[in-house]
């Protein structure tokens, strides 16, 4: 028998034929499982417990999405502040001040002048 990984999950169409094959187990009448985890309560056990962790786990995705949105958002909020807080320092004290340095931009007078090409 191959080794199972059990730490995949499942297709959804192998899942989808499972429930199949569950409600097609109804209409067998004269079968009797050998098997304790073939019991017919053990199987509506089992779907009922895959379906709630199911249920479970899409509300989760969904508040997971929710709440990266919203720190996306925070992030933006954050960096468009910091920008106009950047931009209202140099305005209020110059392109060449150590205010406008201190908040990251470089002072205009250390900025090096392009050269010119020998033709």
């Amino acid at each position: 028998m191959a080794i199972v990984d059990t730490s995949r999950r499942l297709q959804t169409r192998t899942i989808l034929q499972d429930i199949e094959s569950y409600e097609g187990y109804g209409t067998v009448k004269d079968y009797t499982p050998r098997r304790p985890e073939a019991a017919p309560e053990v199987l509506q056990a089992h779907l009922a417990a895959m379906q709630a962790k199911q249920q479970k786990e899409t509300e989760m995705l969904a508040m997971a999405k929710a709440a990266a949105d919203e720190a996306r958002q925070a992030e933006w909020d954050f960096h468009n502040s910091v920008m106009a807080m950047k931009e209202s320092v140099r305005g209020l004290y110059g392109p060449d001040s150590h205010e406008a340095q201190a908040v990251g931009y470089k002072k205009k007078s250390e900025r090096k002048r392009p050269r010119r090409r020998a033709a």
